[in-house]
């Protein structure tokens, strides 16, 4: 097969425009048109397979597909021999299981000789014996809320983003199950030159995920407090510092976590910064 690394990704669903815009942030130009099956990228060795999720792993198995961007769930509901290579940082949700809200739940206990409706027969059998947990499980595809209501079965596990779909259907969550986001697998035996070409890519995925996670800050401070505004803000290796016209002042140049971000801007303002810019950044190379 040619020298091109070919990435199955979601035909339609919840991964697909995440999975779209993060290889489009690292520089791949993709001319896709509506319901077209595969992509060529213009400017890098790579082709764009859309698949049914479920499907990505097996095609990703069977070598038709080199790379494949799927939910952490179903990777490890399929148990294929697909190697997890990167976590992404989008598409989070969780495997949780669910109750009629009329229930009173008193633990895991309820479950006991309870019937369980969900997709993900696999995850949830290794819970519930992981949790000595005996309980029959209704595997069904789609609709999986409407189980109870229908008397198909007394809970539910499935995949909960904000939970608004549990309550309309009068139910709500009890257990987490699993914590899953948009995860990138690869075939366990890449040739070396495709290899190669997946380790610029992930490269480039690298640099938008680190500058996703961080801003840059601009800041005017006086001179004797530069000392301790860089332990607050160190940077990527150490904060640009430059003297402004008005005397005993300086402008400081740095990057901040964005998990840390408010906090430090009270510490910042506390020492004397003012002036405080924020600004994001598009790519982060270290």
């Amino acid at each position: 097969m040619e020298n091109v690394v070919r990435i199955a990704i979601q035909k339609s669903g919840r991964l697909q425009e995440g999975s779209l815009q993060l290889l489009k942030e690292s520089g791949l130009s993709i001319s896709n048109g509506k319901d077209q099956l595969k992509a060529h990228v213009r400017n890098f060795p790579v082709e764009i397979l859309f698949l049914r999720d479920d499907d990505i792993p097996q095609y990703v198995e069977d070598k038709v597909a080199d790379v494949g961007i799927v939910g952490e769930n179903v990777f490890i509901e399929k148990g294929k021999k697909n190697t997890l290579i990167k976590r992404l940082d989008f598409a989070k949700c969780r495997l949780c299981l669910a109750i009629p809200r009329s229930e009173a739940y008193t633990g895991l206990q309820w479950f006991q000789n309870k019937n369980i409706a969900t997709s993900y027969p696999t995850i949830v059998s290794q819970f519930l014996k992981k949790n000595n947990i005996v309980a029959g499980i209704h595997e069904i595809s789609g609709s999986v809320e409407i189980a109870p209501g229908i008397g198909l079965a007394d809970g539910i596990c499935d995949i909960v983003s904000t939970g608004s779909t549990l309550l309309s259907n009068g139910l709500k969550e009890v257990e987490t199950v699993l914590y899953s986001e948009a995860v990138m697998i690869a075939t366990p035996e890449l040739a070396q030159e495709k290899q190669n070409l997946l380790n610029k890519l992930l490269f480039r995925i690298e640099a938008v995920q680190k500058a996703k996670n961080n801003k840059y800050i601009l800041l005017n401070c006086p001179n004797d407090a530069i000392e301790k505004i860089t332990t607050v803000i160190p940077g990527m290796n150490s904060p640009t510092i430059l003297p402004l016209k008005k005397e005993g002042w300086s402008s400081l140049h740095s990057v901040v976590d964005e998990n840390d971000f408010w906090q430090k801007i009270d510490q910042l303002k506390s020492f004397g910064a003012q002036g405080i810019l924020v600004i994001p950044i598009e790519k982060m190379i270290e």
